[in-house]
């Protein structure tokens, strides 16, 4: 990006500190940390990454209220055209590609193009974190939903297998939600009430305690606790 365009993209993104009840993060591992009595804390470490309102969709326009947040920086030649166009159309600097949004009871329209802040979440404020689960490919009854299976013996012909899963003339069919073999995991999932631990925005990380859905250097959603409040 030329330096006459770069500072003006700088300046359109960093307007204004939008602070919101969620954003984005990108899942960088576990490790522990111990407390001030000596005691061991799993925590999920978690890289602070950009993240701008791209675009403020209004009840009277569009029906509902909610920022469009871009996150997931990358190099501008590999932005999509769409995209990049419409990043500028939101003030955005072209260097995102992935939108998501987050619906409000309000939205201002006047801080489109702003940059995400992290006020709401400080130390033991609690959380939700939402993110896909791993996934698991196709997998048999017995690592999916944790069957006996059968005789190990040889010629038993009953070994992993699901077993009978069929009823007789009446209704002569298969039940819905019978348990098979399947796709396994790779499931949107919320996990509630994390504790933040700690917050460090020198460095750009967030440790929360205990897991959180998702591989590594995946994206996850970290809202506000619906639940709980401190």
């Amino acid at each position: 990006m030329a330096p006459d365009k770069k500072a003006a993209a700088e300046s359109a993104t960093e307007k204004s500190v939008v602070n919101l009840s969620s954003f984005y993060g990108q899942k960088a591992g576990m490790t522990r940390i111990f407390d001030e009595h000596g005691n061991q804390v799993p925590v999920t470490v978690i890289k602070l990454i950009s993240n701008h309102v791209a675009q403020v969709k209004t009840k009277e326009k569009d029906g509902y209220n909610a920022y469009q947040l871009a996150f997931y920086e990358k190099r501008e030649k590999l932005v999509p055209q769409p995209m990049a166009g419409h990043l500028k159309k939101g003030q955005v600097a072209p260097v995102f590609t992935r939108l998501s949004e987050i619906k409000v009871d309000k939205a201002d329209p006047a801080v489109v193009g702003g940059k995400i802040g992290y006020d709401n979440f400080k130390a033991s404020v609690y959380v939700d974190v939402t993110g896909s689960t791993k996934g698991k490919g196709f997998q048999g009854v017995i690592k999916r939903f944790n069957f006996k299976g059968g005789p190990a013996a040889h010629g038993s012909m009953f070994h992993r297998r699901p077993g009978s899963i069929g009823q007789r003339q009446t209704p002569g069919r298969v039940y819905k939600l019978k348990k098979l073999p399947g796709h396994m995991g790779d499931l949107v999932q919320t996990v509630q009430n994390l504790m933040i631990v700690e917050v460090n925005l020198d460095k750009g990380y967030m440790l929360i305690k205990g897991s959180v859905p998702g591989t590594k250097s995946g994206f996850v959603r970290i809202s506000k606790s619906i639940k709980k409040a401190l």
